[in-house]
């Protein structure tokens, strides 16, 4: 076996096979920088990614938020069209009084993802068209209402809280008969 700096039988020179080393640290303690250094690169790209991933999860959950709420107000909106006319202007059955007045009720509006119910008030009224008759709580004449319409606004405002967050929607139905 030959050594490293001695030439073969060939005559050709070996020095490129000198045995690797280290080079030695210029001053001790470099590892213990070197680590912090890298623990602390690898905090700050966890934050980063963490900043990424709520900029992408947090506009969704305003989304299910907006479709939780919608929603139920799809539900309120096909109750109202449901209820027959007469119900709807019964002052002892109909579930939207007339303006002043209001019926408050509290709803379940849904489930947010872990389980977690979104519960809110659902507030009715409803008003009655400028054009109906007075009997029908208007200031109509045959003149401005001469096919004798009764018309009525029906109202639902729906209140939820989500994360000490207030928000409030509402729906206008017309019911005419």
């Amino acid at each position: 076996m030959h050594r490293a700096g001695e030439r073969n039988e060939h005559g050709q020179s070996l020095a490129f096979l000198q045995t690797f080393r280290k080079p030695r640290r210029l001053q001790s303690g470099m590892v213990l920088v070197e680590a912090t250094a890298a623990i602390s690169l690898l905090a700050v790209v966890g934050v980063v990614l963490f900043s990424l991933m709520m900029n992408v999860i947090t506009p969704r959950q305003y989304a299910f938020q907006q479709v939780l709420s919608d929603a139920y107000l799809t539900f309120e909106r096909a109750q109202a069209e449901r209820v027959p006319f007469e119900t709807l202007l019964s002052d002892s059955e109909t579930l939207w009084p007339v303006y002043p007045d209001v019926a408050t009720v509290n709803v379940e509006i849904g489930k947010l993802p872990g389980g977690r119910a979104v519960t809110g008030s659902v507030i009715r009224t409803r008003y009655a068209d400028a054009f109906n008759y007075p009997a029908d709580g208007g200031t109509g004449t045959e003149t401005t209402n001469p096919a004798a319409m009764e018309i009525w606004r029906v109202q639902s405002v729906l209140r939820y809280t989500i994360a000490n967050r207030t928000y409030v929607k509402s729906r206008t139905f017309v019911r005419a008969q």
